[in-house]
């Protein structure tokens, strides 16, 4: 068995070079399409938040401060924003997992927000409160503390699921006009 890392590289730079991410990365995004993909992190957090897990550090927890950087966003942009239909697909599929089979995915969305984001915070539109973590190096030991290379397959699925709200993003984005 690989090590997690190892056994999630192929796919984790797959979804760092969608074209959306990489338009987010260098800080291309309108405010319009960063609210977009805000509303459909809300639904990835609520669904994953709604489990309850015990061995989830509270401090860890995102959907506040999403919908944070959504009110603070909506004073500029009024439009509505719907779940994309890959993200209703995986907010079906964080419903129905048990709470062993959830914490691949806190540890890939999470601790993705508390690496990546940091380079991202800059590069947004707003304040970026969803990047913002108190105690980051207790919260990563609190990942770590339930991380294991078993995960490897739960977490490729996480990113399966991120790598297709990405192509979505950047479908529907493309019909926006800035």
């Amino acid at each position: 068995m690989l090590p997690l890392k190892e056994a999630i590289q192929e796919k984790h730079t797959q979804a760092e070079r969608m074209p959306f991410n990489a338009k987010m990365f260098r800080g291309e995004l309108s405010k319009k399409e960063y609210l977009f993909y805000l509303h459909q992190q809300a639904s990835i957090f609520q669904c994953i938040e709604e489990h309850k897990i015990p061995q989830m550090h509270p401090d860890l927890k995102r959907l506040e401060k999403v919908f944070a950087d959504i009110q603070e966003l909506q004073k500029e942009v009024s439009d509505k924003f719907p779940s994309l239909e890959s993200t209703k697909k995986y907010g079906m599929y964080l419903e129905s997992l048990t709470d062993d089979r959830i914490l691949a995915h806190i540890y890939l969305n999470y601790l993705a927000l508390m690496f990546g984001g940091q380079m991202m915070k800059s590069k947004v539109p707003g304040s970026g409160k969803m990047y913002e973590f108190e105690n980051q190096m207790e919260l990563i030991d609190s990942v770590r503390a339930f991380q294991k290379d078993e995960m490897g397959d739960e977490a490729n699925k996480a990113l399966d699921y991120n790598i297709a709200i990405l192509d979505e993003l950047q479908r529907v984005s493309e019909s926006f006009s800035n």
